[in-house]
């Protein structure tokens, strides 16, 4: 599977439809996310490799290779939606993505709670928020008490964004997840998962609003055209990597990370599978 993953990728840059960053070893990013789906299991305790479909596994290790992301790196998850395998970008890989994609230089996260002075101003030029005030004691770091959090953007040429959320923003947004917000990590380190959630939205609109001059590199006599399609269509998990499906598989639903918006539905026929053996890439 990672060999046919990654002649997919080579032959895309070979007809200029790729352009992959030149820090980011495809390869090394394919194996790893191999070695962490050969130990993911499912609801039923049975291995996730023998209970997805062989395309969504080809196509959400495409996907990870075309944002650039590796899992090594907690930059990026697979979360199992009935018997299809997904790839889910992790705060850490949206922080990379807006490094590679914006002027952003770095960002970092804070927690307001109740008892703490905090104060910010917006300039009316530019729209851009900066916090003037944020005075806070030790006795007020209580997460029973978390009143808000903020991430602070700064770019290139010194300029400073920051977003800024209420808790009831916060936990508008974990509610759009399956668990609601009332997953192990959200109840025992909410703080934690505050900031995570306020970076992700800082960097989602310098992610979106980029260009793809990146990753992108024009093409001649159309080939670019064909191959953009073809990404984008891994990106929203189509059937880009063409692998037959020797043996029906198992329906399984593994739990899943309470930022992704809008699971995918549930398949109503659930299928068995016959193979006995999980796929294993050659060497390992």
């Amino acid at each position: 599977m990672v060999e046919k993953v990654l002649t997919k990728v080579n032959s895309l840059k070979e007809i200029g439809g790729i352009a992959l960053p030149p820090d980011y070893s495809a390869e090394n990013a394919l194996r790893s996310a191999w070695l962490i789906l050969q130990d993911m299991k499912d609801r039923a305790n049975l291995p996730v490799l023998k209970t997805s479909t062989p395309d969504s596994i080809a196509n959400s290790l495409f996907n990870m290779v075309v944002q650039g992301l590796n899992p090594a790196k907690r930059q990026c998850s697979f979360i199992l939606y009935g018997d299809k395998l997904t790839m889910q970008r992790e705060y850490a890989g949206s922080i990379a993505l807006a490094r590679r994609y914006s002027a952003m230089k770095n960002i970092y996260a804070g927690v307001i709670y109740k008892g703490d002075v905090f104060e910010y101003a917006i300039d009316t030029t530019t729209g851009m928020k900066k916090i003037t005030v944020h005075a806070q004691r030790m006795e007020n770091l209580d997460d029973a008490k978390i009143i808000g959090a903020y991430a602070v953007v700064t770019f290139d040429d010194g300029s400073v964004n920051t977003e800024i959320m209420t808790m009831a923003q916060i936990q508008k947004s974990w509610e759009q997840g399956p668990t609601k917000g009332k997953s192990p990590a959200h109840n025992n380190f909410p703080g934690e998962m505050a900031k995570k959630t306020v970076i992700n939205r800082a960097c989602k609109l310098l992610i979106a609003s980029s260009d793809d001059s990146v990753l992108m590199e024009p093409g001649e006599d159309g080939r670019m055209g064909r191959a953009k399609a073809e990404i984008e269509a891994a990106a929203n998990q189509g059937s880009v990597i063409d692998i037959p499906e020797e043996e029906p598989v198992q329906t399984a639903v593994e739990v899943m990370d309470p930022s992704e918006p809008n699971p995918p539905a549930k398949p109503e026929n659930k299928r068995e599978w016959k193979n006995e053996t999980s796929p294993k890439e050659p060497g390992f």
